[in-house]
């Protein structure tokens, strides 16, 4: 079963980020062997690292071979809203930093997948204890 890939690591390819570009680059490509899916949300972040150009923001995952028109199912509403529901219970006691929903949406897409290739585990593992986290090294 295919792996949902983080904003973060695709801008850091896509930017052949100095620090995490190469690193990112190979998980991407070790882990293709299992397919990689780019989350609705995470489509719609990468947006501005294209100026708003769909068709190079498509060609641009197509040569990274990841498949990104995967719709969101009621599945995932009702993990985001398991979530987001731990998120806020956990931030008034103060054991989670403020984290976009975005974050609550992809990972709630990647919990009917294989996992989640990100840089930001930390921030993952806390709300989706249960979901696979692979750490581009």
């Amino acid at each position: 079963m295919a792996w949902v890939v983080d904003t973060c690591v695709l801008i850091d390819v896509l930017e052949d980020d100095p620090r995490f570009g190469r690193t990112s680059a190979t998980s991407l490509q070790y882990m293709l062997k299992d397919g990689l899916i780019v989350a609705p949300v995470s489509y719609i972040e990468l947006a501005p690292a294209f100026m708003g150009n769909q068709e190079r923001q498509d060609d641009f995952l197509d040569k990274l071979i990841a498949v990104y028109d995967v719709p969101w199912t009621w599945q995932d509403t009702v993990a985001a809203h398991a979530a987001w529901d731990r998120y806020v219970q956990k931030k008034k006691v103060g054991d989670v930093s403020k984290r976009p929903v975005a974050d609550i949406i992809i990972g709630a897409f990647a919990s009917r997948f294989s996992g989640l290739i990100t840089r930001n585990d930390k921030d993952f593992r806390n709300i989706f204890p249960e979901l696979k986290i692979v750490v581009p090294s």
